[in-house]
């Protein structure tokens, strides 16, 4: 691929590496500084991160929003400081006698639109400072509950730990942008009155997006491909044809009406010009579609 080609990159992410190692390497890859990402994965998660190129970077902040999927293995019995396996130790219980029945009816009261406090070990930001860095300097920063919504929180599996009075339970999560899963596996330990924290992670979708469409590192260094801009943004949000005059004002900044009654939608709308390229994201209000981002 030659530098400046626009367009997103579907990665199947490693564990071990953290998202910015990922954008390192797409960076070096594309010949391209800039490349960002949508939504970070701990490096210990694996699976589906968006990587946008040149102009698909500002597509990015857009599809942070998006719904995204989840494969989580949680252990019942211990908890640690980080909400998963990467921390220390910092309590344990035995978790043998829990049924499935306790386990489903604790994962109910964390399914639908819940208030979530997020771990402290996190990138949130806490008077300009990341809670991780005030965490391991000592002073843990009191992070407030946020609304998240868990759409679906599914179990798939439970087993019993070998040499232990610990339990895994495997799970599908779906849920809204925000969400920690290693938070929703420390609150159901909490709820259980066992403990627990996360142990593997895999994000299986954002937005459109599944792990059909993702590429290794590996598999991205023998054939560099990204999907094109106008595909891209076809993919993700929902679509407004223009006419060649309405693709002229978008480009310079220009308002339109809104589109017809019933077609407004809660996020952005990807308008395209009469030959198929992207001209900009739209925002609807007050009867005006205004631009959010223009690309042409």
């Amino acid at each position: 691929m030659t530098s400046g080609k626009d367009g997103l990159v579907i990665v199947d992410k490693p564990g071990g590496l953290t998202s910015h190692d990922v954008v390192a390497r797409i960076r070096r890859l594309a010949g391209t500084r800039r490349v960002g990402h949508a939504g970070t994965l701990d490096p210990m998660a694996t699976g589906v991160l968006v990587v946008g190129v040149e102009k698909a970077t500002r597509l990015l902040g857009y599809l942070t929003l998006t719904e995204k999927q989840y494969d989580a293995t949680i252990r019942l019995g211990q908890s640690t400081s980080t909400d998963d396996a990467e921390g220390e130790l910092t309590k344990t219980a035995p978790a043998t006698g829990l049924t499935p029945e306790t386990i489903n009816k604790a994962i109910a009261e964390l399914t639908g639109e819940i208030q979530q406090v997020p771990p402290a070990v996190s990138a949130i930001k806490v008077d300009g400072q990341r809670a991780y860095k005030l965490t391991r300097a000592g002073s843990a920063p009191e992070l407030k509950p946020r609304p998240v919504t868990v759409y679906e929180f599914t179990v798939t599996a439970i087993r019993p730990v070998v040499d232990g009075d610990l339990l895994d339970v495997d799970a599908t999560v779906r849920c809204s942008s925000g969400t920690y899963i290693r938070a929703l596996a420390r609150d159901l330990g909490d709820k259980l009155g066992t403990g627990g924290h996360l142990t593997a992670l895999r994000r299986t979708r954002v937005g459109e997006y599944g792990l059909d469409a993702a590429k290794t590192l590996d598999q991205l260094a023998e054939r560099f491909e990204v999907i094109p801009l106008a595909q891209a943004a076809a993919a993700a949000f929902p679509r407004r044809d223009l006419s060649a005059d309405e693709a002229r004002r978008l480009a310079h900044g220009g308002r339109l009406p809104a589109g017809p009654p019933g077609t407004g939608t809660p996020g952005p709308t990807a308008a395209f010009a009469p030959d198929g390229s992207l001209v900009a994201l739209l925002a609807e209000q007050d009867g005006q579609a205004r631009p959010l981002a223009v690309f042409a």
